[in-house]
């Protein structure tokens, strides 16, 4: 197998036939003239017919993805919470149940609360990071699915992506892994056992805060119900019709040409701050895969080739940590992350809003960084501003 950053640079990037274009042309269009009644049009790829169902520049991002991660197949969507979704839409029922982590993301644990339940799918919350309270939460016979998060938003716990696969396939039920804050340069689940892998592509796969998007890649093999996985999340991509524009699709593609590159300074930039707050007084405790002393570090240490661009840490308070979100310049107060510039948040107030009130309530005095790419010693100067 090629490289890394050899695939994203041409995994469904041939040339275009007709014209020699290097980089995918964006194929803004909606209907394609038909070979013939019933049949789809060739010679881009896949046969086309309606940009609902299939658009050249979306292949080529599904490609791209689906090589990236070693997946059999991937699904484009108009964002990641329209990929999550699909995923228990396809392969979930009434009555069926779902095992999922007690930090969720937010947006996650309101799809499934207030969404999926009212539909007839229960949910247990489970420390993922404990695999006794991962088999104590999986009910024989209903449990379909175990929704890991790996490191998880905001409280950046690690799941062992390997030994959950196996807990919840010797219950029958299959393992979704969001690998969004890793990405698959970081880690890729579906070799270490996972079934499907879902990201919200705003993230650090489009990396440049110009686009939303969410996919899902999915193993080679069946459901656990006789149905093919690519065939079930297929059919529901087109009947649903969640599907990026076509240049949506083409930022997403853009952005991973330059994964690697970025997620090495995101990671870079990212471990000299954890050094300067661990300095710091006004911080009381660090959330941050890479230490040693964060939980689960060896299994993050086993399973990531780095430990990413995400920090959260707490402070002595609330207040301490509205002030520090407001009081820093380079770090921009703003939702999402895995952009090229800083961001600070408070997730209590903010992204994870949705959970206040439930078991996966995350502390007031949290504050959360997604560390971009500027130069660590003026991040590290806002930051110390900030905290004073």
């Amino acid at each position: 197998m090629q490289g890394f950053s050899t695939r994203a640079l041409h995994a469904g990037q041939e040339a275009d036939p007709s014209t020699g274009a290097v980089v995918t042309p964006i194929y803004q269009v909606s209907t394609y003239k038909q070979d013939g009644v019933g049949g789809l049009r060739t010679g881009l790829g896949t046969g086309y017919e309606y940009s609902r169902s299939g658009n050249p520049t979306r292949t080529a991002l599904e490609e791209q993805l689906a090589s990236l991660e070693q997946g059999a197949a991937a699904f484009a969507f108009a964002s990641g919470l329209a990929a999550e979704d699909a995923i228990l839409r396809a392969l979930l029922k009434p009555g069926d149940h779902v095992v999922i982590p007690n930090d969720a993301y937010g947006g996650t644990y309101r799809l499934v609360k207030q969404v999926a339940e009212p539909w007839g799918v229960e949910h247990s919350p489970a420390d993922l990071a404990d695999l006794d309270a991962v088999r104590a939460a999986i009910r024989p016979g209903r449990t379909r699915l175990v929704w890991l998060e790996t490191p998880t938003n905001p409280l950046l716990t690690v799941g062992d992506i390997a030994a959950i696969a196996a807990i919840a396939h010797e219950a029958g039920a299959l393992l979704v892994v969001d690998n969004t804050f890793a990405t698959p340069y970081l880690q890729t689940p579906l070799t270490l056992g996972a079934d499907l892998v879902v990201h919200s592509t705003t993230k650090y796969a489009g990396g440049h805060s110009d686009v939303v998007g969410g996919a899902v890649v999915v193993r080679d093999g069946d459901d656990g119900r006789g149905n093919s996985l690519a065939e079930r999340i297929g059919f529901h991509q087109n009947a649903m019709g969640a599907v990026p524009g076509p240049f949506d699709a083409w930022l997403v593609q853009r952005g991973l040409k330059t994964l690697a590159v970025r997620m090495e300074r995101h990671c870079d930039n990212a471990e000299k701050v954890v050094a300067f707050l661990e300095q710091h007084p006004r911080v009381t405790a660090i959330l941050y895969p890479g230490r040693p002393e964060h939980r689960n570090h060896d299994v993050a240490a086993r399973q990531m080739k780095r430990f990413g661009g995400m920090i959260s840490f707490r402070t002595a308070s609330a207040e301490d940590a509205l002030q520090v979100c407001k009081g820093t310049q380079l770090f921009t107060l703003a939702e999402s992350l895995g952009g090229v510039e800083s961001l600070v948040e408070h997730p209590g107030k903010m992204t994870h809003a949705s959970v206040a009130g439930s078991l996966l309530e995350v502390p007031d005095d949290l504050v959360r960084l997604s560390v971009g790419l500027e130069d660590a010693d003026d991040l590290i100067a806002d930051l110390d501003r900030a905290l004073r």
